[in-house]
């Protein structure tokens, strides 16, 4: 019996290897084929094109296409550090240019508070009208609830560029006191085995969560290919448009797509932290904060920092 178990348990092994070996050979294939056939997923007055789309932002193929693009990368980089560098310069760089355009939503957000403050308690009016020829008049609840997706396209577009910028908070009892090689271990183990995997999940669940609230007949991430393409034939837009008051922010399908953009950032800051952390580890100490375009408060900063 133990002598079968254990038989058993190798050729589940073996099969899991060359099911992933395979995928990996099949997915410069299915890349190809996706770049050579591009009317097949992104024209979108074609219906199957849509749900092609839809599948295969969530499918297996897409994951392996991603992760061997992952490695093909890393090898090369293993090879030249410079090229790492590039790749780590590039993506530290998007999650900047990102995290500082949309911090400014922080700003619009209180802004746009201050007015309705003014507008209800002071002038006593029940909306608000914007616009240039053609106004957008609004209910005063529907920008008040509009103020929560300025919060979270803070929260959704700049944890990267926090990340880049060291701004988030770090409770440790063991990183601190160890070794610089160390903290550069723990840093790779925790972008693979932590950043990676979250950021996976997130957009595997939130990728379809997004699109059962854009499209009927609403996919589900249980749905074959052929399954989709069948209910393509009765596929129509249905953006959701549900307010939690009758008059209120009915824009909800955007933080469907927030949550998938959030998930994709931290993939790509999980590869730049993983690569950075490893050129540290091999440059050593000098090359901490190597290329690290870090924002600076200016003279004085360490003291005012130290305050705060």
């Amino acid at each position: 019996m133990d002598e079968t178990a254990s038989t058993g348990a190798v050729g589940a092994v073996v099969e899991m290897i060359v099911w992933m070996f395979s995928n990996i050979g099949y997915a410069f294939y299915n890349l190809g084929y996706a770049l050579s056939h591009p009317h097949q997923w992104l024209d979108w007055s074609d219906k199957e094109a849509i749900m092609r789309f839809v599948y295969y932002g969530g499918s297996v193929e897409f994951f392996f296409i991603v992760f061997t693009a992952f490695l093909v990368v890393t090898g090369v980089g293993l090879w030249r550090h410079g090229f790492m560098w590039g790749c780590v310069r590039i993506l530290e760089g998007f999650a900047n240019m990102v995290g500082r355009f949309f911090a400014w939503a922080g700003l619009l957000m209180v802004i746009q508070q201050i007015i309705i403050v003014f507008i209800q308690r002071i002038f006593a009016r029940p909306d608000i009208v914007i616009g240039l020829g053609i106004p957008i008049e609004m209910d005063i609840s529907w920008w008040a609830e509009e103020l929560k997706l300025y919060n979270a396209m803070v929260v959704a577009l700049c944890a990267t560029y926090t990340f880049v910028q060291g701004g988030h908070v770090r409770v440790d009892l063991i990183y601190a006191t160890v070794r610089f090689r160390t903290k550069k271990i723990i840093d790779m183990v925790g972008s693979l085995l932590f950043m990676m995997p979250m950021a996976i999940l997130i957009w595997m669940y939130g990728w379809f969560f997004m699109w059962r609230h854009l499209i009927v007949p609403k996919p589900s991430a249980s749905d074959t290919l052929d399954r989709l393409l069948a209910k393509s034939r009765a596929l129509r837009w249905n953006v959701e448009t549900i307010g939690f008051s009758p008059n209120g922010f009915n824009g909800y399908f955007l933080f469907k797509i927030l949550l998938v953009a959030f998930a994709a950032m931290i993939f790509l800051h999980s590869v730049a932290f993983f690569y950075r952390s490893y050129l540290e580890w091999c440059e050593g100490e000098d090359s901490e904060n190597k290329y690290l375009d870090k924002d600076s408060l200016g003279e004085g900063e360490e003291a005012y920092e130290g305050t705060h």
